[in-house]
């Protein structure tokens, strides 16, 4: 199983304070996701992160096909840093590291995602032509979201691997 890896970080003009309520508040996630993945949480979500807590929603990537996605909040410490694993979706691995260190512009997020494809062979080439591109691509609105919603310095980094 090749396991792939996104690294990004962005730095925003806000107190970690801030980001923490925002970033730790599922009810903000569509906000900061590509219209045309759809992204529709299902059923309530407690507006505080907890450690167990459920996530369920419905993406749609690719020409109308509608996928569930059932995300867990495995690890939390507030205001420092949560953990999501997706615990049903389109990956066999989804493993995704939010950080946030205060600097001095403000605050720096930092995402680490770790994540594997379902099938190895078409996997591998599928991420190639394909899925790669995608979440560059999500990572870009989500980056271009946030400078939107809350101003913007000239601190941010992007970047993937190869397969570990």
């Amino acid at each position: 199983m090749s396991i792939y890896r996104i690294e990004r970080s962005q730095v925003l003009p806000i107190s970690i304070d801030s980001a923490w309520q925002f970033f730790s508040s599922p009810g903000n996630l569509p906000s900061i996701t590509p219209p045309w993945l759809n992204l529709k949480i299902i059923g309530s979500v407690s507006p505080h992160m907890r450690a167990g807590m459920l996530i369920n929603y419905h993406i749609t990537p690719l020409l109308g096909l509608q996928i569930r996605w059932l995300s867990e909040i495995t690890h939390v410490d507030a205001p420092r840093f949560f953990v999501d694993e997706q615990r049903l979706g389109p990956y066999r691995l989804w493993h995704h590291e939010h950080f946030f260190h205060v600097c001095e512009a403000g605050v720096q997020v930092d995402d680490i995602v770790s994540y594997a494809l379902k099938y190895t062979v078409l996997g591998t080439l599928i991420h190639a032509i394909w899925i790669n591109k995608r979440l560059q691509m999500i990572f870009d609105y989500r980056s271009l979201a946030l400078m939107r919603r809350f101003g913007s310095t000239s601190e941010s980094t992007a970047g993937g691997s190869p397969p570990v």
